[in-house]
């Protein structure tokens, strides 16, 4: 699989909000930091969040400016467009870089300003 493969098959799997899909990618110790608050998240908190902006949401694209293979992995803009549960629509745009090794991602280091994500945090939850 090459390098874009291996970060298409972890975005369709965080679109998704599949866990499992993500994990099979990831490599068991990966590092998943985003520079608004320089903390590198394991693998299990990373799937937290992604199971919290799910619940959030009723949609999540992301859209794929720029995919590059770079060496020792890949660099990668999107903007993910979410819709929150109230129906109002969110854009994030943000650069990913990433290390590969073994056919595993190894590191996330994402570029991005959470802003926007306040509006799946200010919303009434629907549960």
């Amino acid at each position: 699989m090459s390098t874009l493969d291996l970060a298409r098959q972890f975005i369709d799997a965080v679109e998704a909000g599949d866990a499992d899909a993500a994990r099979a990618v990831l490599a068991p110790d990966a590092g998943i930091w985003h520079n608004f608050d320089q903390v590198t998240q394991t693998v299990d908190e990373n799937m937290s969040l992604m199971a919290w902006m799910k619940a959030k949401a009723q949609s999540r694209h992301y859209h794929i400016t720029r995919p590059e293979e770079i060496e020792g992995g890949y660099l990668q803009q999107h903007v993910l467009r979410m819709v929150n549960q109230a129906g109002e629509k969110i854009e994030m745009p943000a650069c990913v870089i990433a290390t590969v090794a073994d056919g595993k991602i190894q590191r996330i280091e994402e570029y991005l300003d959470p802003a926007p994500s306040q509006k799946l945090r200010t919303q009434k939850s629907s549960t």
